[in-house]
C-alpha cells in the first residue's frame, strides 16, 4: 500500500529541529566523535591531506577520520588482537551519515576501551546474556521498527516511516570485504534506496554487541537533532519534519546583566543569537 506524502511544509531558514533525526545529515565537523576518544588521552596525528588517525595508548584500536580518503567512508574505526594481523572488527560511518550516530558509536567504545580488551574485542556469542546479537535490535524494537520477510539470506527491521533500515546477513562472508565494502554483516542505511542511500554505516561480524547497540540506541531515539537549515539535504525535503529553533528569550536577570555592562553611550545592546553553526573549528577540510 502507498505510503501517504507528509504535509508540506512552509520553507524554514535558519536553525532547525530534524525528526526523525535518521533524515538529519551530518554536520559539518566531526570533532564530537573523536573528543571521547581524545579524552582518554588517545594519540592524535593528521596526514599531508588533512585526514585524522586516532590511536590508543596499546595501538589496539585505531581510528580514521578520512575527508580525502579514497570513498565515502568518511570514519572508519578497526580493532585489533595482533598488531601484525588483520583487525578483529571494523566499523564504517559514511560521510552523510549523522555525526551523532559516531559519537554514540566512539563513547561507547571508550568506556569499553577503560573496562579492558574483553569489553571491546569480545566478539558477539548468540544465546549469552550481554553478548547475544540479537541485543542490538531490541532498541529498535521497542521503538516500533518491524521486522521484513526474510531475502537472500538477509534480515531486515524498518523504521515506522520506512525510510531507515538496518540488515543482518547471515552465512558466510568475506572478511577482507567486510572492512573495506557494504557487504558486512550488519548494514544500516537511510533513505528509500540501499543501492543509493541517504547514508550508511556498516559494522562487521565481531563487532562487540555494547557498541552496536549505542547505534541503534542512538539512531532510534525519538529526539529530533539540531541542524542549520541549509545542512539538510534535498532528499530530507517532504520527509523529515522541520521545527524552527527560537532562542530562549532573556530573563529580567539576563537583561540587567547586560545593561550594567552596556557602555552610556549606548541605548540598545544586541543579545547573540544562539546558533548551530557556531561550532569549533574543522580537524581539517572536509570534501
Amino acid at each position: 500500500m502507498r505510503q501517504p506524502e507528509p504535509p508540506q511544509q512552509a520553507e524554514i531558514d535558519g536553525d532547525v529541529f530534524v525528526s526523525p533525526r535518521h533524515l538529519a545529515a551530518a554536520t559539518a565537523i566531526g570533532d564530537p566523535g573523536l573528543e571521547p576518544l581524545l579524552a582518554l588521552g588517545w594519540e592524535l596525528r593528521h596526514d599531508d591531506l588533512s585526514n585524522v588517525y586516532v590511536t590508543a595508548p596499546d595501538r589496539k584500536v585505531r581510528l580514521g577520520y578520512l575527508p580525502e580518503g579514497d570513498d565515502d567512508g568518511l570514519w572508519r574505526i578497526n580493532a585489533y588482537n595482533d598488531l601484525f594481523a588483520p583487525p578483529v572488527w571494523g566499523v564504517c560511518f559514511n560521510d552523510s551519515c549523522p555525526t551523532e550516530f559516531v559519537t554514540a558509536f566512539t563513547t561507547t567504545l571508550a568506556q569499553a576501551y577503560e573496562n579492558g580488551p574483553d569489553a571491546y574485542l569480545a566478539p558477539p556469542a548468540p544465546g549469552t546474556a550481554d553478548r547475544d546479537p540479537f541485543l542490538a535490535v531490541v532498541p529498535l524494537i521497542d521503538r516500533g521498527w518491524q521486522f521484513e520477510q526474510p531475502r537472500w539470506n538477509v534480515f531486515a527491521i524498518r523504521s515506522p516511516d520506512k525510510l531507515a533500515t538496518l540488515e543482518f546477513t547471515t552465512g558466510h562472508l568475506n572478511p577482507e570485504a567486510e572492512l573495506t565494502t557494504r557487504d558486512a554483516r550488519w548494514h544500516l542505511w537511510a533513505g528509500t534506496s540501499a543501492r543509493r542511500p541517504a547514508w550508511y554505516a556498516t559494522a562487521s561480524t565481531d563487532t562487540p554487541v555494547p557498541l552496536l547497540t549505542a547505534v541503534t540506541e542512538c539512531v532510534s531515539d525519538p529526539a529530533p537533532l539540531p541542524r542549520w537549515r541549509e545542512e539538510t539535504y534535498s532528499y530530507v525535503k517532504g520527509m523529515a519534519r522541520l521545527t524552527p529553533i527560537v532562542p530562549p528569550a532573556p530573563t529580567p536577570l539576563d537583561i540587567q546583566r547586560a545593561a550594567s555592562r552596556r557602555p552610556a553611550t549606548l541605548q540598545a545592546a544586541s543579545v547573540p543569537r544562539w546558533s548551530t553553526t557556531s561550532r569549533p573549528a574543522l580537524p581539517g577540510p572536509r570534501r
